[in-house]
């Protein structure tokens, strides 16, 4: 990756594209430190992340700047939302598939929906968070609480919160796709991973800034050895979703030789690459998404000390085995869900065989798609067992290392870093590749 980086900053028009996309994430950077009126330093204690493994996510993706209730608290987190919503629509509505396959002009238009739904579902989160946690919008001892300011109008304080969140999620998306436009690689990801490596590095400072630091139950090398281990172990994790991110599985497929007029055409070889985990992140958000929903939506409401309450903490908490094992289910579930979706065996085998091809030892047709989906099925069995591993394992391990760093090193978290980061680095290949095309062919 650094040899891409030394090469890419050879070429001016990329070395451009990377000092913009830089550029931005610094504003958006800036951003996340920009204070709302009427919230003072603290939007969501720490406790309250870590008993819902939602707005733990949220905030991890934030670099942290949902729990200070800044300008950019919301992040990008309404546009993932909306992205995954409209690709489940346009699977299931007619009108929306037959728009996501008219080319340049139906992608616009989903875009816009898109957009549009961004913003809705801003307001919707914005207003759940802001009447459960912002309290001291009302009282603040920090200064002149908000409603104070705008004539006593508890209501008017909670609109100009919820707008400056909105604002802020819109000017998040701006930033987002103008890097996709005009700089490397995708600019939402990026976004992304701009706030995971925040947060990750703020944890950091805070574990070194506590070596030396004695207390009634550790000495003072405690909190040095904590870092350590920490560091290996974050290393051995990142090792073991880097070499699965880019294992695949390569089936090779023979095309016979046609004779057309006076040409030969065929006679070669290639392969078809299914990755072991193709799905990345998306099994993990969403079985994350659904299992955290009820908690959060129990939380906003005040219906934590009722019976289903309880029952829910007690039984379906991050630290039960039941949610351990439902968590593993919607994982292997939403793994083969998505593969189903990206990957269509009868598609594949139809189109070798319309090109004459076939693949070693197995008839062309009904047989070929059978053994595509087989190996499909296998490759995303072991592709969900360890997103389930990766999800449960690295979690236990950081916390029992150190709980207060948990909330920064989340599967989650980490997948998504390790993803954009291959993907930053083949989008610079890429443009290098095609510069170096550009040239050849003046």
């Amino acid at each position: 990756m650094f040899e891409t980086l030394k090469n890419a900053f050879k070429v001016k028009e990329i070395r451009v594209k990377i000092w913009f996309t830089l550029l931005l994430l610094l504003v958006y950077r800036v951003g996340c430190y920009i204070p709302v009126p009427g919230i003072g330093s603290e939007l969501i204690s720490s406790e309250n992340l870590q008993s819902l493994t939602y707005l733990n996510i949220m905030n991890m993706m934030t670099g942290g700047s949902l729990a200070q209730g800044t300008l950019f608290a919301m992040g990008i987190g309404p546009y993932i939302n909306s992205s995954i919503i409209m690709q489940l629509l346009a699977v299931a509505i007619p009108s929306l598939e037959r728009l996501s396959k008219q080319g340049e002009e139906g992608r616009k238009r989903i875009s816009q929906y898109t957009r549009y739904l961004t913003i809705i579902l801003a307001i919707i989160q914005s207003v759940g968070i802001i009447i459960n946690y912002g309290d001291n919008l009302l009282t603040s001892g920090e200064g002149t609480p908000l409603a104070t300011m705008l004539w006593g109008q508890e209501w008017l304080a909670y609109v100009v919160v919820v707008l400056f969140f909105t604002a802020g999620t819109v000017i998040t998306m701006w930033i987002g796709e103008r890097i996709t436009d005009y700089g490397v690689s995708n600019g939402i990801s990026l976004l992304i991973f701009a706030g995971i490596i925040a947060t990750a590095g703020q944890s950091f400072i805070q574990m070194i800034q506590n070596i030396g630091q004695a207390d009634s139950t550790h000495n003072e090398l405690t909190n040095f050895w904590k870092l350590v281990i920490m560091l290996v172990a974050v290393i051995l994790v990142f090792v073991c979703i880097i070499t699965v991110d880019l294992a695949e599985r390569k089936i090779p497929v023979q095309y016979a030789k046609q004779i057309r007029g006076q040409k030969m055409y065929g006679g070669q070889s290639t392969i078809i690459p299914i990755k072991v985990n193709s799905n990345g992140v998306l099994p993990l958000i969403f079985a994350f998404s659904i299992l955290s929903f009820p908690e959060l939506i129990m939380t906003l409401f005040g219906w934590t000390d009722t019976a289903f309450g309880q029952f829910w903490a007690t039984y379906m908490g991050v630290n039960s085995w039941v949610y351990m094992v439902v968590l593993t289910v919607f994982i292997i579930f939403f793994a083969y869900f998505y593969t189903s979706i990206q990957f269509n065996p009868d598609d594949i085998s139809k189109s070798i065989q319309q090109n004459g091809g076939f693949i070693m030892g197995i008839r062309p047709g009904k047989p070929t798609a059978d053994y595509l989906k087989k190996i499909s099925g296998r490759i995303t069995l072991f592709g969900a067992i360890f997103l389930a591993l990766v999800a449960l394992v690295p979690s236990i391990v950081f916390r029992a290392i150190d709980a207060s760093s948990y909330g920064a090193f989340t599967a989650t978290g980490m997948l998504i870093a390790v993803s954009v980061a291959i993907e930053f680095n083949t989008a610079l290949e890429s443009q290098i590749m095609m510069k170096n095309y550009k040239g050849f062919l003046k």
